[in-house]
């Protein structure tokens, strides 16, 4: 015998919708503000202990450098520092220090105004003995070694300033570092440096542009608290002059060509 089923209608169950409040103005405001904080403090952390961009606003390095070169600059080449600790003082190494090498072209902070940053090549390390004699680099009493080369090619990149001086280019070989040196031939000024010996923790440093290039010929040595880091790569190249400044009459310059250029 088949048993009858019922069907009974059943009723939907009305569930009451529950409001959860959402942040608040003020703590989305809290939220953003931690975020930006975050970011900007990781961007500082970064240039202050691993890498700096910086542009070249001067021809002391030329042909190495020209002006509006963007270099890369590593921070720890010398060994790592606590963030932040050369804002005020000399580094607090956290690991090494080691010493920069001969020829390394290294940023650092002007001894004359530590606002400001230089760039130049680093010639003498301490205890070494300097000396220019007829513009030819002496250290320990030996002539760094060079070559003359033909500067067609590199007159061409040249800042317009420069191109009329009576430039001879030198293949400088500076400790392991193999680069291009020039000099004015019609310039006796920097022809000359009395023999000097480089103090402990100090550096000798000189511009690639030897006759345009204040360095420690004329205002001294670099003490190594003072070293930023050294300089690695050209990531962008671009000369843009500026009204009323002394570049006013030269012309734009893009330099897609120099992008990667690693420096030696």
């Amino acid at each position: 015998m088949q048993e009858n089923q019922s069907t009974e209608a059943v009723n939907p169950v009305e569930v009451e919708a529950v409001s959860i409040p959402g942040p608040t103005r003020r703590e989305k405001f809290i939220k953003e503000v931690k975020s930006f904080t975050l970011i900007i403090l990781s961007v500082l952390v970064f240039r202050s202990v691993l890498f700096e961009p910086f542009k070249i606003p001067s021809g002391s390095m030329i042909p190495t450098l020209l002006i509006g070169d963007f270099i890369l600059v590593n921070k720890f080449s010398y060994g790592f520092k606590v963030p932040f600790s050369d804002w005020f003082s000399d580094p607090i190494y956290l690991t090494g220090p080691q010493q920069p090498k001969r020829g390394d072209v290294v940023v650092f902070k002007y001894p004359k105004d530590t606002n400001l940053n230089y760039i130049k090549r680093v010639v003498g390390l301490p205890g070494d003995t300097i000396e220019v004699i007829d513009k030819v680099v002496y250290v320990n009493n030996k002539p760094i070694e060079t070559k003359e080369i033909d500067g067609k090619k590199i007159l061409e990149d040249m800042d317009d300033r420069y191109k009329s001086y009576q430039f001879k280019f030198m293949e400088t070989k500076t400790g392991e570092a193999t680069h291009v040196t020039q000099v004015d031939q019609g310039n006796d000024y920097f022809a000359n440096y009395y023999k000097f010996t480089v103090p402990k923790d100090n550096y000798f440093v000189m511009g690639d542009n030897r006759d345009f290039s204040a360095d420690s010929r004329r205002w001294g040595t670099v003490p190594f608290g003072h070293i930023k880091g050294k300089a690695i790569a050209i990531w962008f190249s671009l000369s843009v002059p500026w009204p009323g400044s002394e570049d006013e009459q030269e012309s734009f310059k893009f330099r897609p060509w120099r992008i990667g250029t690693i420096i030696d």
